[in-house]
């Protein structure tokens, strides 16, 4: 079986072309029927002497309008197989996408914080401090002026002995209240037992190698067909290379990407908004596993920007 493949302007040329040859058979028809109908038919057959009734079932054969319809039959045969076979070859090719090499390493290690999801609350304000008021000269006058008792003793006076005075022991002050509780911050891993991975290669066969390498693949392509040159970096010749640091959320999302290295001239933020769109897909990474768990896992991802020569 010969395998016929046609591009979408092959087939679009071919369509056209049954469509022009309709057209002109329709045409060349009209002109011959219109030439016949100006001959004096009634003279030319006025001692014709019909050998069946069949042939003259029509007054004049020459301007029968049945006499096409085997030859048109078969054309219109002919035309829907050469139209659907078009349409069985059509075939769509891939546009090839252009990925530099080693478009996945690094030029050097980049070393940044992971970004923090929370937060500790600042530390509690301290006391105010205490409010002194100020007395006026005169109730302090009335306040401290002494009474004077008289304490004189006689001979029969008798003295009793005072009752010793028991001092009370204060009270133990309240316990300081317990500090508050600080906030549980979810730690982001750079490294786990299994990388988070692209998506598009969770039913391909092999172990998590395989997958992960088909994974790099296809994410290289889908970032190098979507990634658009920007107009003035291609006009000056800026090339280089862009790194976007994201965050691998527990369930497959794109979180808090950021540009780490721009080259500039709208690099960067081309590639920040291919990374952005990477929620926008049918379906989400797969997310990175620590001791059999999702966890959230820091991503770099380099982008090359070279003009193809």
């Amino acid at each position: 079986m010969i395998d016929v493949s046609l591009t979408g302007m092959q087939s679009m040329l071919a369509g056209l072309a049954v469509v022009a040859v309709t057209l002109l058979i329709i045409f060349v028809i009209r002109n011959i029927m219109n030439k016949r109908s100006q001959i004096d038919l009634k003279e030319k057959y006025r001692d014709k002497v019909w050998s069946s009734p069949l042939k003259s079932r029509t007054k004049y054969p020459d301007v029968d309008g049945m006499a096409f319809s085997g030859p048109l039959f078969r054309y219109g045969l002919a035309s829907a197989l050469a139209l659907t076979l078009f349409a069985f070859s059509w075939t769509t090719y891939e546009a090839d996408v252009f990925i530099p090499e080693d478009a996945l390493e690094l030029d050097e290690e980049i070393e940044i914080e992971p970004p923090r999801t929370a937060e500790p609350p600042p530390p509690p304000p301290p006391p105010p401090p205490p409010v002194i008021e100020e007395v006026p000269e005169e109730e302090i006058m009335e306040e401290d002026e002494p009474e004077f008792v008289d304490q004189d003793i006689e001979e029969e006076t008798v003295l009793d002995e005072p009752e010793p005075v028991v001092e009370e022991a204060p009270p133990p002050p309240p316990p300081p209240p317990p500090p508050p509780p600080e906030p549980e911050v979810e730690e982001i891993f750079k490294v786990v037992e299994q990388m988070p991975r692209f998506p598009g290669c969770e039913n391909e066969p092999g172990d998590n190698k395989a997958k992960e390498d088909c994974a790099k693949q296809k994410m290289l392509q889908y970032i190098y067909k979507n990634l658009k040159y920007p107009a003035i970096a291609r006009e000056n010749g800026v090339e280089g290379m862009c790194v976007i640091q994201f965050v691998v959320a527990k369930d497959g999302s794109v979180t808090e990407a950021k540009i780490v290295r721009d080259i500039g001239a709208g690099c960067g933020t081309a590639a920040l908004s291919v990374v952005d769109a990477m929620n926008n897909l049918p379906q989400k990474w797969t997310p990175g596993r620590q001791r059999g768990k999702n966890v959230k896992v820091l991503y770099t991802l380099p982008v090359r920007f070279k003009l193809e020569g």
